[in-house]
C-alpha cells in the first residue's frame, strides 16, 4: 500500500461518506470528500490523487460522467464505481468508461480497504504524477509553483491561468474539450465562464508568444490544443 496515498471521494449521502472518510483516514489515507459530480470534478483538477471513489448515482452529474472526465485527464489513475445497483448493465458499463472495480452498497469497510489496497498495488506507482514540470519547447512550466520559466524570464501565472495550462499540458497533442476546462476549473460551463476562459487562454497565448514552435490552436465548438513538438 501506498504510504499516505491520496483519495477522491464523491458521495452525496453525507452520512455515510462520512463514515467512509473517517475509515480511510484510520487506515492512513488522506481523503478529500465532495457532495456531487460537478464538485468532484473540480476537486479532481485542483489536486493529484492515487485512487477515486465515485458514486454512480450524484447530482449535477452522475458517476459515470464524472469518471468519462477523469480518464480524459488521467488514462491511469485507478476509479471504483460505488453503487446501490446491482445491474450486470451498470457494472458492464462502468468498466468500459474505465473504472477499475465495483463494489455494491452495503458493503463492509474492510471489502472496501482491501479492494483499494488491492488497486493501489496493482497501479504500483503508475498514478503517480510527475513534479519536474513540463517542457514546451524553450519554457519549462511547473504546475507546482504556476512558474512559466523562459531564458527570456520567468512569468509567474494565476491560479487560474495555472489550472488551465496544466491541463493543456496534460492533454498534449490532444483535443481538450471547452466543457471540461470549464467544469474543472471554475465547476461551471456557464457563458460568462466561457468568456473568461477566452480571456485567459489569449494570456496565456501572449506568455508563450517568444516561441513560435509552442501554440494553442482553437478547435471551433470543440475546445483548445496546445501544439509543442516538445511537451514531454
Amino acid at each position: 500500500m501506498k504510504k499516505n496515498a491520496s483519495i477522491l471521494l464523491v458521495e452525496d449521502d453525507m452520512n455515510l461518506g462520512f463514515v467512509i472518510q473517517d475509515n480511510l483516514k484510520m487506515h492512513g489515507y488522506q481523503v478529500r470528500l465532495c457532495q456531487d459530480g460537478k464538485s468532484g470534478l473540480k476537486a479532481f483538477g485542483e489536486s493529484d490523487y492515487n485512487l477515486c471513489l465515485l458514486d454512480v448515482m450524484l447530482p449535477k452529474k452522475d458517476g459515470f460522467s464524472l469518471a468519462s472526465d477523469i480518464r480524459k485527464i488521467d488514462s491511469e489513475v485507478p476509479i471504483i464505481f460505488l453503487t446501490a445497483k446491482t445491474m450486470i448493465e451498470d457494472k458492464i458499463k462502468g468498466f468500459n468508461i474505465g473504472g477499475d472495480d465495483y463494489i455494491t452498497k452495503p458493503f463492509s469497510t474492510e471489502e472496501l480497504i482491501l479492494r483499494i489496497e488491492a488497486l493501489l498495488r496493482r497501479s504500483s506507482g503508475s498514478s503517480e504524477k510527475t513534479t519536474s514540470g513540463f517542457e514546451l519547447g524553450s519554457f519549462t512550466y511547473d504546475p507546482a509553483d504556476y512558474m512559466l520559466t523562459h531564458p527570456d524570464g520567468n512569468k509567474k501565472l494565476t491560479k487560474k491561468e495555472a489550472e488551465i495550462l496544466k491541463l493543456l499540458c496534460e492533454h498534449k497533442g490532444k483535443v481538450l474539450e471547452r466543457d471540461l476546462v470549464l467544469n474543472m476549473v471554475w465547476g461551471d460551463d456557464s457563458y460568462f465562464n466561457g468568456r473568461s476562459l477566452d480571456v485567459f487562454i489569449t494570456k496565456l497565448r501572449k506568455y508563450l508568444i517568444s516561441d513560435s514552435s509552442v501554440k494553442i490552436t482553437n478547435i471551433h465548438g470543440v475546445g483548445f490544443k496546445l501544439e509543442c513538438h516538445h511537451v514531454k
